[in-house]
């Protein structure tokens, strides 16, 4: 098979890569876009790919290690997200904690972008072809002191895209303040760093999608309320971009000449592009309500001439018996919204506590 009916083929999957990700415009910098992708159903419901909430929920992990505690021992994960076109992604988790070493988080994502068909430029089929990413991922976390924890995430990443294979490693290192009398949580996170060991094509390796985070949470004194704050993309201001078939983008359409800039509104623009925020209502011990709002998302995938609800996101969980589940939905574009699905439980519930 020629290599031009194979990148035939692969046409359809880079431009997914280059906007899946709800920070569409940066992801399409980077290889593993795949690795800031919203997996768990509680994020998704509070509108980012983080969480700074400190309540032993083993799902907060993958996103930010530094959540783990021993509390999560023999706790088991599974989430699944059901994405656009024949999409779907998400991982397994299963933490168990040991003396004097701290406690860990191993976890399996992944992501199968479907079935796609070898085609030339007449249309002339010459067979089928899977695509599919993987994440093989060691969480690790240590409480310090009744107030400051820490933890890191060890990827090993690898990447089918037809017959173009790659390989990378890279790190997650966050640290946690968390005083539980008044229950506020601040994280701050640096994800992704590492690189790409084998590229797709020899001597061309690709940077990884390298991010600075902070968030923070609290839960309301005399409400049953908890509202999260989100800080995306720290190290890099500016967020925005250039649409040449939007009549925004700077230049009248009619008269031809540019727009006046509107300093305070650009960076008003720019500084909202950087936050996420979101609530918890919490009505028992065994339901929750959550909602959220992605302003970025918002401006990036809107249609001027139906804004709908694009850039929001819901969701709740429950308890049943010894398991957990979690639901939501969030609206990336009019086309529609992924289903979150996600189902905690602990091992020893069933055979017994040691």
């Amino acid at each position: 098979m020629s290599k031009y009916l194979k990148l035939s083929g692969l046409s359809l999957i880079l431009c997914f890569l280059l906007s899946n990700n709800s920070y569409s415009q940066i992801g399409g910098d980077n290889t593993y876009e795949f690795l800031n992708m919203t997996n768990s159903a509680r994020i998704a419901a509070m509108g980012g790919n983080f969480l700074a909430i400190k309540d032993n929920d083993i799902t907060l992990a993958l996103a930010n290690p530094s959540l783990i505690t021993d509390k999560m021992h023999n706790n088991m994960a599974l989430s699944f997200v059901d994405y656009y076109s024949d999409i779907s992604y998400g991982f397994a988790s299963y933490s168990r904690t040991f003396d004097k070493i701290g406690s860990f988080v191993g976890s399996m994502q992944f992501i199968d972008y479907g079935e796609f068909t070898y085609a030339d430029i007449t249309g002339e089929q010459f067979g089928k072809f899977d695509v599919a990413e993987l994440a093989m991922n060691v969480g690790w976390g240590r409480q310090l002191d009744s107030l400051f924890s820490i933890g890191a995430n060890f990827k090993m990443i690898y990447s089918a895209l037809e017959s173009y294979k790659s390989f990378g490693i890279a790190v997650d290192v966050a640290g946690t303040y968390h005083n539980s009398d008044n229950d506020f949580t601040v994280s701050l996170l640096v994800r992704n760093i590492g690189r790409q060991i084998v590229s797709y094509r020899a001597g061309n390796p690709e940077p990884l999608p390298f991010e600075i985070q902070l968030g923070m949470s609290k839960r309301l004194s005399h409400l049953p309320f908890r509202y999260s704050i989100l800080l995306t993309h720290l190290e890099k201001w500016d967020l925005s971009y250039e649409n040449q078939f939007d009549s925004q983008s700077g230049i009248d359409p009619i008269t031809g000449e540019d727009i006046k800039e509107n300093k305070i509104g650009d960076f008003a623009d720019n500084l909202m592009r950087h936050i996420v925020v979101g609530g918890e209502l919490l009505l028992s011990k065994n339901f929750s309500i959550r909602l959220g709002y992605n302003y970025q998302r918002r401006q990036e995938m809107k249609v001027n001439t139906k804004l709908s609800t694009i850039g929001f996101s819901w969701g709740f969980g429950f308890r049943i018996s010894k398991f957990h589940f979690n639901y939501s939905r969030s609206a990336y574009h009019l086309v529609g919204s992924p289903n979150y699905i996600t189902m905690t439980t602990n091992l020893s519930d069933f055979f017994g506590r040691k």
